[in-house]
């Protein structure tokens, strides 16, 4: 499968799309999963993944087979196609973005899709060894940190980098956090669907045109937030998701981990750092992310008096979530009412 967008930001061709390094003892299950893949490929013809059925709409021979990698693709997809795709996702509501592992019935199911979307980060490096090694029929592969300027992962003051990474530079993947690369990254889809079901364009366009009207006043609303607050720094008790939405809205931050960390559990010293930053400045609130176990967050408010919130990356949603309809603006609303009060 050839990737058809090249990244926008300039770094050595051998370094793929927004690639964190991974521990070498994940090459042991990529074996397996391509040797079972192989078997899958010459058997079961145009069947879908097991768990892309599960969460996706309903199946059409007509419509375009859209396969994404996680939720902010499935919904930015959504948002513009609606019903007029067959849309899939991959990445079960619920589970950990950065330990998830395909299975060989998602790979037949990447290797049919029309589109296949995905991050380009370190949570999708599963997809890139799956690109590298499987033929595939789609007619468009689609990484999300390609249609934006995509920035290198920051440590901050105060923050652990994770032990045992590789030397290389580490791009941040969470670029649908600032709305404004929400907005790139839909109508790119949408276009992306028009040109392979021209029938459907006049839909995609204005679906697309109501969306980003949409995230254009979510914009403008955390523009005024951020412009009305009497301070412009976040603390997180948790990973840091949220480079591109900082960015946007020129906040500071400090956090635990950086945004692709995969640990739960910080250092005393850090600890203390976040600790004593809080109760300097002050600090009214301290932010989780989803399905986080909240562990740190709670030790600083326990320690500070500050209030936990939280601040949805909509990098994965829960279940019930997911079963309600909830999408990126549903929760980027709420965390709009959490910022006011973070930096009132």
């Amino acid at each position: 499968m050839r990737n058809l967008y090249k990244p926008r930001r300039s770094q050595p061709e051998a370094v793929f799309p927004g690639k964190c390094t991974r521990p070498a003892k994940r090459a042991a299950f990529f074996s397996v999963v391509f040797a079972l893949a192989l078997g899958v490929f010459s058997g079961c013809g145009k069947e879908g993944s097991a768990s892309a059925a599960a969460f996706g709409s309903a199946r059409s021979g007509e419509k375009l087979k859209v396969t994404a990698a996680n939720f902010p693709a499935f919904d930015l997809a959504r948002a513009v196609a609606g019903e007029r795709i067959e849309l899939l996702m991959l990445l079960p509501p619920g589970a950990e973005s950065h330990s998830f592992e395909p299975s060989p019935k998602d790979i037949v199911s990447i290797r049919n899709s029309d589109v296949f979307i995905y991050t380009g980060g370190e949570s999708d490096a599963w997809a890139e060894k799956i690109l590298e090694t499987s033929a595939s029929g789609a007619k468009r592969v689609i990484t999300l940190m390609s249609l934006v300027d995509a920035v290198e992962e920051e440590i901050v003051p105060g923050m652990e980098e994770e032990a045992g990474e590789e030397e290389g530079p580490a791009y941040d993947e969470h670029v649908w956090t600032s709305p404004r690369n929400a907005k790139v990254i839909a109508l790119f889809l949408a276009q992306t669907f028009s040109e392979l079901d021209p029938p459907g364009a006049g839909e995609y366009a204005q679906r697309a045109a109501a969306y980003a009207k949409e995230l254009d006043e979510l914009d403008a609303e955390f523009t005024s937030a951020v412009k009305a607050g009497r301070r412009k720094t976040f603390v997180f008790g948790d990973r840091f998701p949220f480079r591109y939405f900082a960015d946007a809205y020129g906040l500071a931050y400090f956090a635990a981990f950086p945004g692709c960390s995969t640990e739960t559990e910080c250092s005393a010293a850090t600890l203390a750092f976040l600790i004593d930053k809080v109760k300097a400045e002050k600090i009214p609130v301290v932010f989780h992310i989803e399905l986080s176990n909240e562990k740190i967050a709670d030790a600083l408010c326990e320690a500070t008096g500050a209030k936990k919130l939280l601040l949805h990356a909509c990098h994965n949603i829960s279940r019930d979530d997911f079963q309600k309809g909830l999408g990126y603006l549903d929760f980027m609303r709420m965390n709009l009412a959490n910022v006011k009060e973070a930096l009132r």
